[in-house]
C-alpha cells in the first residue's frame, strides 16, 4: 500500500463510522470498569467487592449465546441497524439508573442492574463488531480496527475523567445521567448509516445461524489449530487486563484525588493511545498482522511494569502521567494488532457468530480472572500484584509461536 492508498483507507466515510462504534461500544464497558468502582470506593465499599464486580461482565463472556439472534433475525430498521439501535436505547435509559441507588444500602441491587447494562453493552459490541467486519474491505481490517479501538479507548475518559471531575462538584445522579447522554451520538449515526449488504450464504434458520460458526470454525484448519487460537485469544490480554482491573481504585490508595485522576492520569493517556492505536494499524499495513502481534504485544507487556514502579514510588503526578502514558501506547499496539487478528480469524458470513465468540473469550480474563484481583492486592500488595500481571502475559506470548509465527505475514 502505497502512502497516497493508505491517506485514502485512513480518511474515508467507514473510518468515521469506526469512530462513532468505537466510542459507543467502549462507553457503557468503561462506566463498568472505571466510573462504578470510583463511586463504590468513594462510598467506601471494600476492595474485595469491588473486585467481585468484576462478575457482572459474565454477558461479554457468554454473549457469543445469543449472537446467532442477531445474525438470523432481522429487525425493521435492518439486521445491523436494527438491533443497534435497540440496544442503544437500552443503555441510554439504564445507565442513569445508577444515580437512584446507595452503594452501602443497595449494592445488590447496583449489581443486578450493572449485570443488565452489561447485557446490553455485550449486545451493542455483538452488532457493531459484526457491523464492522461487514463494511470494512480486507485491506482496511487493521486501520479500521486501530481507528475503531482508539476512539474505544477515547471513550474511556468520559466515565474515567470528566464523570470524575464532575462527582467532585455535582451529585452521583446528575453525574450519570450526564454520561449516559453520550450514548447520543452513537444513536444518532446508528439513524444516518446504510445498512450492509447481506453476504450471499448467510443463515436462513436460527439453527444454521447456531450450528454452522462453530462447525466451520472447528473443521477449517483442524481441531488442534482451532483450540490453539482459542487458547491465544484468551491469554494474550491476560495480564494488562488484571492489571488495569482495580486501576482507580489502587490511583486512589496511591493518594491521588479524583480532579487528579480525572484530569491527569487519564487525559496522559488520550494522546499516546491515539498515537498507538493509529501507529499500529499503519504499522500493520507493512508487518503483517502477525508480526505485529510479537512487536506490539511486547510493548503491552513492558508497559505492566510501570504500575510496579509507581506503586513504589507512590503519590508522584510526574510518575503517573509517565506510567499512563506508556500504558496507553503499548495497549493501543497491542488492542490494534489483537482486535485485527480476531476481525481476519471471522468468517464473513457468520460475523457477529464468530466474533461474539473470540471476543467473549477475551473476556474470560476481564471477569473471572480479575474477581480475585481485590484478594491478590490483599495478599500481595500493590507491587508484587503488578509483577504477578507480567509473569501471566508470558504464556500468551508463547502462543505466538504456533499461532502467528514471525515468518508468515
Amino acid at each position: 500500500m502505497t502512502e497516497t492508498d493508505w491517506k485514502t483507507a485512513l480518511f474515508n466515510r467507514r473510518m468515521l463510522i469506526c469512530v462513532f462504534t468505537g466510542f459507543s461500544s467502549g462507553l457503557p464497558l468503561y462506566i463498568l470498569i472505571s466510573l462504578l468502582p470510583a463511586w463504590l470506593r468513594s462510598e467506601h465499599v471494600d476492595l474485595k467487592s469491588i473486585g467481585l464486580f468484576a462478575l457482572i461482565q459474565l454477558p461479554f463472556t457468554w454473549k457469543f449465546m445469543w449472537a446467532p439472534f442477531f445474525d438470523r433475525y432481522t429487525l425493521p430498521l435492518g439486521r445491523r441497524r436494527g438491533w443497534l439501535l435497540l440496544t442503544q436505547i437500552a443503555l441510554l435509559l439504564s445507565i442513569p439508573a445508577f444515580g437512584n441507588l446507595h452503594p452501602t444500602l443497595d449494592l445488590w441491587s447496583i449489581a443486578y442492574l450493572a449485570a443488565l447494562v452489561a447485557f446490553f453493552s455485550a449486545s451493542q459490541d455483538v452488532v457493531i463488531d459484526a457491523y464492522r467486519r461487514e463494511l470494512l474491505p480486507d485491506i482496511e481490517l487493521g486501520l479500521g480496527n486501530a481507528v475503531h479501538v482508539n476512539a474505544y479507548k477515547v471513550a474511556s475518559l468520559v466515565p474515567g475523567a470528566l464523570s470524575l471531575v464532575l462527582a467532585d462538584h455535582l451529585p452521583w445522579n446528575t453525574v450519570f445521567l450526564l454520561t449516559a447522554l453520550f450514548m447520543l451520538p452513537g444513536l444518532l449515526m446508528t439513524l444516518l448509516v446504510k445498512e450492509p449488504a447481506v453476504i450471499q450464504g448467510s443463515p436462513r434458520t436460527l439453527r444454521q445461524a447456531v450450528v454452522e460458526p462453530f462447525h466451520e470454525f472447528m473443521t477449517r484448519h483442524g481441531w488442534r489449530s482451532a483450540l490453539l487460537v482459542l487458547a491465544f485469544i484468551f491469554l494474550y490480554k491476560l495480564g494488562d487486563s488484571m492489571a488495569t482491573a482495580l486501576a482507580t481504585p489502587f490511583y486512589l490508595d496511591m493518594g491521588f484525588s479524583k480532579t487528579e485522576i480525572g484530569l491527569i492520569a487519564k487525559n496522559a493517556g488520550l494522546w499516546p493511545s491515539v498515537i498507538g492505536g493509529l501507529l499500529g494499524g499503519a504499522w500493520m499495513v507493512k508487518l503483517g498482522i502477525n508480526r505485529a502481534l510479537w512487536v506490539f504485544g511486547a510493548i503491552q507487556m513492558v508497559a505492566i511494569l510501570g504500575f510496579a514502579w509507581l506503586a513504589s514510588v507512590g503519590h508522584s503526578l510526574t510518575w503517573l502521567a509517565v506510567v499512563i502514558g506508556v500504558e496507553a501506547f503499548g495497549v493501543g499496539l497491542g488492542t490494534a494488532a489483537f482486535v485485527a487478528f480476531i476481525a481476519h480469524t471471522t468468517n464473513p458470513l457468520y460475523t457477529a457468530t464468530q466474533f461474539a465468540l473470540f471476543t467473549s473469550l477475551a473476556a474470560v480474563p476481564r471477569t473471572f480472572a480479575n474477581a480475585a484481583t481485590g484478594w491478590l492486592v490483599d495478599w500481595l500488595g500493590w507491587t508484587q500484584f503488578f509483577l504477578l500481571c507480567f509473569v501471566l502475559a508470558i504464556p500468551g506470548m508463547a502462543l505466538l509461536l504456533k499461532v502467528a509465527p514471525w515468518q508468515e505475514k
